[in-house]
């Protein structure tokens, strides 16, 4: 999402512009996630869309005030610009999901991932779905043990967690929570 948003210019020049050196592996859930959360802010989008055209007719209908018509007309200028930023949030959200498909390898979600998920006291429950990201990365980390691991994500609310935080270390795998950072480990590594 953070791609999509426009929010991680490095990160998305990252993605399409990936090194040989690098593999991207990402799991599946995450995939699910991001569209999840991208129809929810389309619900918000259009709530705020909804609310707009309220004020914009409200206003319109007031034929004593000069700054009635002014706010009609900012209003629908506003609302034209939200849309076209929604339209292009839109769009990066499918050219990255595209090349993350086409790219990246998928870790599956295996049934006895969200088991451990649940039995492992990382994180708090009510972040199931970053728990599941979590032993997924874990899961296939210790499958490949002979590679260098980074995990890469923005989230540091749960991700940067100093319990999750030395649990990615223990299983040699080292998180970074801008794509900048990453780069200029990644930069040091290969001199």
């Amino acid at each position: 999402m953070s791609l999509a948003k426009g929010q991680d210019i490095e990160a998305q020049d990252l993605l399409f512009n990936t090194p040989a050196s690098i593999s991207i592996v990402i799991p599946s859930i995450c995939f699910l996630e991001a569209h999840t959360t991208w129809q929810q802010a389309q619900k918000k989008n259009e709530d705020f869309i909804s609310k707009v055209d309220i004020q914009i007719s409200e206003s319109l209908q007031d034929k004593t005030s000069i700054n009635a018509q002014f706010t009609a007309s900012r209003l629908d200028k506003s609302k034209s610009s939200f849309e076209g930023r929604i339209s292009d949030i839109k769009k990066r959200f499918d050219l990255t999901c595209n090349e993350l498909a086409s790219k990246a390898e998928e870790i599956p979600l295996e049934f006895a991932t969200i088991q451990e998920s649940l039995a492992r006291g990382i994180l708090e429950d009510k972040h199931l779905v970053d728990k599941i990201i979590l032993e997924c990365i874990i899961r296939h980390a210790r499958l490949h043990p002979d590679i260098t691991k980074v995990f890469l994500s923005a989230n540091t609310k749960e991700f940067g967690q100093q319990q999750v935080t030395q649990f990615l270390q223990d299983t040699a795998i080292r998180y970074f929570s801008k794509t900048t950072n990453f780069l200029g480990w990644l930069q040091a590594q290969n001199s």
